[in-house]
């Protein structure tokens, strides 16, 4: 997110452009918009938001916390094979910039081994170079050294680093300076063009000096076009190499973090929501899928944030062969308790220090908690320690009552009721509703037998079956995205008890079954299975899985009372 800017001018800047008090208390802003203040040459500095960077602080400082030390972002290891085994098999849910649907089906792709390919990735997968079909070229040279031509050396030093294709808005300005003849300042004004992607046919009015001066310069005329068509796509938004670059080193950095410290990151990652694609319940469950143990919300243990504990038992070892030995288990924190307050949480946690609760009613008297705070807290089942099981945690929470502070320290004598359990279903139920997520069984593992009746395969089922099969399958919806430069394509993330199923849906499908593809809670699909291995499968790498959607069924029904309580797809336009 830009969060804002500054402006920089060698006078007082009241005396320059006219100002007005913002929104925010004891802030102002400027009347002028970005392009007014490049017309009179002041400078603009813009500030930019980074969840990441949150993420990553945090995740160093439980690092230091539970292994000693100051490890710091320049100490992390370079080149690390490792990790770049983890990008090249797109296992990167909640890693900066390379999460999304899109970039997860590049990477098998593209299959990145240094950092330079990372850069490379991160400016790809953008609307620029998707428009003027840079990708596919990159790709087939990258795949096949033999394409890689170029008319004369003067492009090959501006394009050999790229395989001869332009995806950096430089190379740009340096094919118009070296192929056609552009002064610096006019390659600075086809630059300003490009980066007013938002304002159609800002690069088309270089037609015409671009090709004709090429063409003078003996380049062929398809060449020249082929070249305009590919600087035209930057028209649609693509990135300067220097701000790849950067993006880069975050994603690096936070891929490193989590094939070698996955319980630090995902706990990082819940701690500094909201950020990124993913729900606090979906980074739970990759990290569950990585070996980290996550254990419940515990108002005897827990503290504001999710912290580290024990150590987690990965039974499987072999498959996380990046991963630290004595990885810690996280610990959920009651910020993911619905309608508690960290103010409240300051207090549980000071009477806590100062002794250990003995029952709710002590934890309410000594944390000043309120009738909604203590039912907040038996709802996430978060009070099981000092009462049983849920069904007795609210029981009790209901018998507290708000008291004059005179009769505070008295303590009250009620007879003890025992409960039946709640049973597996309704506590599922409950967790999504306290807190979004569950540490239980899936919901999908519960009705199993009603989709299996219906021929709907899991995940995991999928994954074992041939390219070109006539499938159907079944999932929770996590995750739409419609990207603009996807032709109306949507692409849905459905999520079981096995893992995750990509799904494409055709312009076609979606304009037929909107109200499935845009409302749905629980999808089934009926398409066809469409997997990629490359030679190098044995590895891991080159790993393509998509369902190609040709019907959907919209069963959200069967999710009874969790079609409304559970979390709620991350939707992206």
């Amino acid at each position: 997110q830009h969060v804002g800017g500054f402006v920089l001018t060698q006078s007082k800047l009241s005396r320059l452009v006219p100002i007005q008090p913002a929104t925010m208390e004891a802030r102002r802003i400027i009347q002028w918009d970005k392009d007014d203040l490049d017309a009179m040459g002041l400078l603009k500095v813009d500030v930019l938001a980074l969840g990441m960077l949150s993420a990553i602080r945090r995740s160093l400082q439980l690092i230091d916390n539970w292994r000693g030390g100051h490890l710091q972002m320049h100490q992390i290891p370079s080149g690390d094979e490792q990790t770049y085994d983890m990008i090249c098999q797109a296992d990167t849910v909640g890693v900066f910039q390379i999460e999304s649907r899109a970039q997860m089906s590049m990477l098998p792709r593209l299959k990145p081994r240094c950092f330079y390919d990372l850069v490379v990735e991160v400016a790809i997968v953008r609307p620029g170079p998707i428009v003027g079909g840079m990708v596919h070229p990159y790709l087939k040279r990258r795949a096949n050294p033999e394409l890689e031509t170029y008319p004369n050396e003067e492009l090959r030093r501006a394009l050999g680093r790229t395989l001869g294709v332009p995806i950096f808005q430089e190379q740009v300005m340096q094919i118009a300076m070296v192929a056609a003849d552009f002064t610096a300042g006019e390659a600075d004004d086809l630059r300003r063009s490009m980066a007013a992607w938002k304002r159609k046919g800002g690069v088309t009015r270089f037609y015409d000096r671009l090709v004709g001066r090429m063409v003078e310069r003996g380049y062929e005329r398809t060449f020249a076009d082929n070249i305009f068509k590919q600087i035209e796509g930057f028209g649609e938004y693509g990135f300067p190499e220097s701000h790849a670059a950067s993006f880069a080193k975050l994603v690096y950095i936070s891929c490193w973090l989590k094939c070698h410290e996955p319980a630090c990151f995902f706990a990082a990652l819940v701690n500094s929501q909201p950020m990124g694609f993913y729900s606090p319940s979906q980074l739970m469950q990759d990290a569950r899928r990585h070996g980290v143990e996550v254990r419940a919300i515990d108002v005897t243990q827990s503290a504001w944030d999710c912290t580290l504990q024990g150590s987690s038992t990965i039974e499987n070892m072999q498959a996380f062969p990046g991963i630290r030995p004595n990885q810690p288990a996280i610990r959920l924190g009651l910020r993911l308790v619905g309608g508690l307050s960290e103010i409240t949480v300051e207090r549980i946690l000071a009477a806590r220090e100062q002794a250990a609760f003995t029952n709710v009613e002590d934890l309410c008297a000594r944390a000043e908690l309120g009738t909604l705070e203590v039912n907040a807290l038996a709802a996430a089942d978060a009070l099981a320690p000092l009462a049983g099981h849920r069904r007795q945690q609210v029981w009790q929470a209901a018998a507290i009552k708000t008291r004059p502070l005179l009769l505070k320290a008295v303590p009250t004598y009620e007879a003890s009721l025992c409960l039946p359990d709640t049973p597996e279903g309704e506590n599922i139920l409950f967790d999504y509703q306290a807190t979004g997520m569950t540490l239980r069984r899936h919901p999908l593992a519960l009705l199993r037998p009603r989709l299996a009746k219906r021929g709907l395969l899991n995940s995991q089922q999928l994954d074992a079956l041939p390219d070109g099969q006539e499938v159907a399958a079944c999932g929770i919806v996590t995750l739409r995205q419609q990207p603009s430069t996807a032709k109306g394509t949507i692409f849905i993330t459905l999520e079981d008890e096995t893992g995750a199923i990509n799904v494409i849906v055709w312009k076609s499908l979606r304009l037929a079954q909107r109200s499935e593809v845009l409302h749905a809670r629980l999808l089934a699909v009926e398409g066809v299975w469409q997997r990629s291995e490359e030679a190098d499968a044995q590895q891991g790498y080159g790993r393509v899985r998509n369902l190609i959607a040709s019907k959907l069924e919209d069963l959200t029904p069967m999710l009874g009372r969790l079609a409304h309580k559970g979390a709620a797809s991350r939707d992206f336009h």
